[in-house]
């Protein structure tokens, strides 16, 4: 008998999984999928000798992250590589806004488009990387997080500094923009970096949540997994059964099994009932746990609950390199496929009203210049690129018309592009889900990142922590804070919630009252 379980073998799982094998605990993974990983996972997925990422691929989040770090997965197999430019975002006048892991060539990028910008780009940056150690901290550690605020205050230096950082922190890109800028480089590369997730130009907070990837971006890069994503995945499994934990796969966890108000196991979808006295920790979505795995009695029906916009991803296997028109472009490991800031404000508008995009803003990748393992022989290319759709209402008809519209969106920026196409394998909101439990309506980070279900307020309010209104019983997925992204900070945080035992005096009686 196990001391803990863990729900799901997505990173957040198995970074909660690691967490209480170092304390000395003997834990169990259990997985639905006949292979660990969750999202992200690697293979051969569009023909044979060209490795794909299945679902993501570049992680800034995940080498910024605190709890990835202090696992040392670089002794378990994982290599970091980087492209030489981080992020690109050409249009089809020629231009091009980019993104270097150094600051004044960003700055020199960003100034071409209006003399002054690239002034204003490098004091905002370093005011940025002046806490942006403290401000990680903070985001990746539960609520309230007493110390790394305190850092954060010291760090930011002074009652006013902390007053415009909190004004930062709610502002619209928009205005953000219009603040500081007058040409429109800066602003492709922030509201592209706010639309990775659903956070459009026009919404609060996405001036912080652009800076965010931006800041990370100069300061330690976007670096994929050498070999593709499973390398992390593998280097989380190996870790893990180094100190003695078990991951067993093809297993699905159908319901928590909870006496006098604490988890004490689960149930398989194969009827087997495992105890785990110690804890349980879920890694799965939150309406999934709250409303479905919960014994009926127990269940909490998570009205004001809402995922983000649904995604269609399109994987490539190319002839050769994406012939982009902008050198820039080719330098880059991820590419933004838009026009600009008004582009991308029409994509968002047409998104809340529910509508497909007219001229999808894509987020792409491509691998073979910096990680030539991936393709079977030199001159090849593997590449992707996504975009937001609505979850609802999607029609699987729709899907070749609709990639065949992405890839036009390619095309102006990269001419000739569709001639050195192979073959490509086009993921909808409903194959997502179907590949991974967690992708709700094709739903990649867990719950919308708007800042209405953000911090305490995620998944709902009342809910805001890793602990349940079940002793004992943790979420430890990406519907829990800090939300999307593979940095491992829900499920470090819902392991460490169970280790120091705080669930009965931090849940409030209320709040158990739900149940």
């Amino acid at each position: 008998m196990p001391d803990a379980i863990v729900i799901g073998a997505g990173p957040n799982g198995l970074v909660g999984a690691n967490v209480l094998a170092d304390a000395g605990l003997d834990v169990l993974v259990l997985e639905a999928q006949p292979e660990p990983g969750g999202a992200v996972r690697s293979g051969e997925l569009v023909e044979p000798g060209f490795t794909s990422d299945l679902f993501s691929a570049f992680y800034p989040l995940g080498i910024a992250s605190p709890h990835l770090r202090r696992l040392h997965l670089e002794d378990h197999g994982l290599q970091w590589l980087h492209a030489e430019a981080v992020v690109a975002h050409p249009a089809s006048d020629g231009t091009c806004a980019t993104l270097w892991r150094d600051v004044e060539r960003t700055a020199a990028s960003v100034d071409a488009f209006a003399p002054g910008d690239g002034e204003a780009w490098t004091r905002l940056t370093q005011e940025w990387l002046d806490v942006q150690p403290a401000f990680i901290s903070f985001l990746m550690n539960p609520f309230p997080p007493v110390r790394p605020v305190g850092r954060l205050l010291r760090a930011l230096g002074g009652i006013k500094q902390t007053l415009d950082f909190a004004r930062f922190g709610v502002l619209p890109l928009r205005r953000h923009i219009e603040e500081e800028f007058r040409g429109d480089g800066a602003a492709r590369l922030l509201a592209g970096n706010a639309l990775h997730a659903d956070v459009t130009p026009d919404t609060a907070g996405s001036a912080l949540f652009g800076w965010v990837l931006c800041g990370i971006g100069q300061s330690l890069g976007w670096p994929v997994a050498k070999g593709g994503a499973g390398g992390i995945t593998d280097a989380l499994v190996a870790r893990l059964k180094a100190r003695g934990g078990e991951v067993r796969c093809d297993t699905e966890v159908t319901e928590i099994v909870v006496k006098g108000g604490r988890a004490t196991g689960v149930r398989t979808a194969g009827g087997e009932t495992i105890n785990a006295p110690r804890a349980v920790l879920a890694d799965v979505g939150a309406c999934a746990l709250y409303e479905k795995m919960l014994p009926a009695e127990h269940r909490v029906e998570l009205k004001r609950f809402k995922y983000d916009s649904g995604t269609v991803k399109v994987d490539w296997t190319l002839d050769g390199p994406i012939p982009w028109m902008h050198e820039d472009a080719r330098r880059a490991g991820t590419v933004h496929v838009t026009e600009g800031l008004d582009a991308l404000s029409q994509h968002a508008a047409e998104l809340n009203k529910g509508e497909l995009p007219s001229q999808p803003f894509l987020l792409l990748g491509q691998y073979a210049s910096y990680d030539p393992q991936r393709v079977p022989e030199p001159g090849k290319e593997v590449a992707w690129a996504y975009t937001h759709v609505p979850s609802e209402g999607w029609d699987e008809a729709e899907t070749e018309s609709f990639a065949d519209l992405m890839e036009e969106q390619v095309e102006k920026v990269a001419p000739g592009f569709r001639k050195l196409i192979r073959k490509r394998h086009v993921f909808t909101p409903v194959g997502l889900e179907h590949a991974n439990q967690n992708l709700v309506g094709g739903a990649v980070n867990g719950g919308t990142a708007q800042i209405h279900q953000q911090l305490v307020f995620r998944p709902t309010p009342g809910l805001g922590r890793p602990e349940t209104p079940i002793d004992g019983l943790y979420l430890a997925s990406a519907s829990a804070h800090p939300g999307g992204g593979v940095h491992g900070a829900c499920g470090a945080n819902a392991a460490n919630a169970a280790l120091n035992g705080v669930a009965r005096r931090i849940v409030p009686r209320a709040i158990r009252s739900l149940g």
